[in-house]
């Protein structure tokens, strides 16, 4: 069965935890105890509805004030497809729980409020699915009820969102708009008798047709080792395998390869998943590589097809969104991390701080504060093996760690 990730967001009461809630109670998703829950608690705030909302805002926090604070990750299942929602924060203050809940998203859904338009934070919304390379990105223009399901009301807010998609860096997106009310169940899971303008899917439908291998783009095949197997055992006394992830492209039987960072080359020799063999890893999948040559290979070596080696420095710019308390501040040090690699960092230089309402930059700030978005330039202890974000997301993304408090710091996008 296919599985998709999707992540969402929204302004307060856009509605964004009644939206999942819907798609959870109109697939079957709900259990009899959780849909029972939900029936009492409607009844007890004199609602002549199910409110929907209460399936989703698990803290207690979220429940008293209406607000979705922490990421929450919701499963539901179709015939066709699995889903794995992250329900993310809207609030400027949790931007960082957004780009967080966000990262690992194949799809995003932002939702706008009817009434009220395209505002501030879906400004901030949209930027952060283009700053994470998000491709398919749905604009779920909620609360149709409200407006008389009105056309123009859609058009007007579909003009502004393409007039933002202008301005963006990131061109390879594939936007929709589908109009809806959750509360209802407009264009949700059952097309909707109240919009007989709108010829488009609905969103469940939207979502189980999305083709994952246009939202994983194929890109160079990328293999950083996590560990070296030797068991040393009788039968297999001579084995040394390497076990990682595949990122990118596939890895096949017999495809040359490059050692990073020692440069030896040698050819995959066998290609092992558990007590099985196979002759492609295809990208996302765990295996264990056998090579043809007995080299040397560490923990946090990366094994790349020959003629499709990535960039290699000690000094990177980089996109870095800010998750501490403590500002940023040149000269500040940390440990990065990039995949399986720890190296010490040095913030060089704060380039900028990047507005989330595509209106510019402010150049040059003495810092970078919690949820803030900015440009940076660091100077590596030793050489890492990177690519551009949006060449190779899992090659070119980062977190920075405080090495007093072990906190992670921030999340860096390779530029």
């Amino acid at each position: 069965m296919k599985v998709t990730k999707i992540a969402t967001a929204g302004s307060v009461d856009d509605g964004k935890s009644t939206l999942i809630g819907r798609l959870l109670y109109d697939t079957h998703s709900l259990t009899e105890d959780k849909l029972q829950a939900i029936e009492e608690k409607s009844k007890q705030r004199g609602f002549d509805y199910l409110d929907f909302s209460l399936a989703t805002d698990g803290l207690v926090a979220e429940r008293e004030q209406g607000i979705t604070i922490d990421v929450a990750h919701i499963y539901f299942s179709t015939l066709n497809t699995s889903f794995i929602i992250a329900d993310t924060p809207g609030h400027i203050e949790y931007t960082r729980n957004m780009v967080t809940g966000a990262s690992t998203a194949q799809a995003s859904i932002v939702l706008v409020d009817a009434r009220n338009g395209v505002v501030e934070q879906t400004y901030r919304h949209f930027f952060i699915n283009n700053l994470l390379r998000i491709k398919d990105v749905v604009i779920a223009v909620n609360k149709m009820d409200l407006v008389d399901y009105s056309e123009e009301k859609f058009n007007q807010i579909k003009r502004e969102i393409e007039y933002l998609a202008s301005k963006s860096e990131y061109q390879n997106q594939n936007i929709t708009f589908i109009p809806l009310s959750a509360l209802k169940g407009d264009n949700v899971v059952q097309a909707s008798e109240n919009m007989p303008w709108y010829k488009g899917e609905t969103l469940l439908n939207h979502l189980e047709d999305l083709k994952l291998e246009d939202v994983q783009e194929e890109s160079s095949t990328r293999f950083p080792v996590q560990t070296v197997i030797r068991p040393k055992t009788d039968d297999f006394h001579d084995f040394r395998g390497y076990a990682g992830k595949v990122y990118g492209g596939d890895l096949e039987v017999g495809d040359e390869i490059l050692v990073l960072p020692s440069a030896t080359k040698s050819t995959v020799k066998k290609i092992h998943f558990f007590n099985q063999e196979y002759q492609t890893a295809k990208r996302g999948s765990s295996v264990t590589i056998e090579l043809q040559d007995d080299v040397n290979v560490s923990r946090g070596d990366m094994l790349v097809k020959t003629n499709e080696e990535p960039q290699i420095a000690k000094q990177v710019k980089a996109t870095v969104c800010w998750m501490d308390k403590k500002p940023l501040t040149s000269s500040s040090r940390y440990y990065l991390k990039h995949g399986v690699n720890d190296v010490q960092a040095k913030i060089t230089e704060i380039s900028s701080v990047v507005r989330t309402d595509f209106s510019g930059k402010e150049l040059s700030p003495s810092q970078l504060a919690l949820n803030e978005i900015g440009e940076v330039e660091l100077k590596l202890s030793k050489p890492i093996f990177f690519d551009s974000y949006e060449e190779n997301k899992a090659n070119g993304s980062f977190i920075l760690i405080d090495s007093q408090t072990n906190n992670t710091a921030g999340v860096g996008f390779i530029g």
